[in-house]
């Protein structure tokens, strides 16, 4: 059987790995991050889950997605949690 820490769904993963990235990368607030396409290819998973752990994470208010434009980081302090 999984653990409970095993049993995330990829995107709450990807999410995890993003914010990561924006921590140890130093990204400041309103900064852009690459396409949603090079994430994927970065982190090997396909861009439907980097579009569902953006959208968690924008919800978090760690970045904001722009139509068209990209995504940017709101908050690089890392202090949101991406848990639930």
């Amino acid at each position: 059987m999984k653990s409970a820490t095993s049993a995330q769904r990829p995107y709450q993963e990807v999410g995890a790995m993003i914010r990561d990235l924006i921590i140890k990368t130093p990204y400041n607030p309103g900064e852009r991050l690459p396409p949603e396409r090079e994430i994927a290819e970065m982190l090997d998973v396909t861009r439907t889950v980097v579009r569902e752990a953006l959208i968690m994470l924008e919800i978090k208010g760690l970045v904001e997605v722009r139509r068209g434009a990209g995504i940017y980081v709101l908050d690089s302090s890392g202090s949101h949690n991406t848990d639930s």
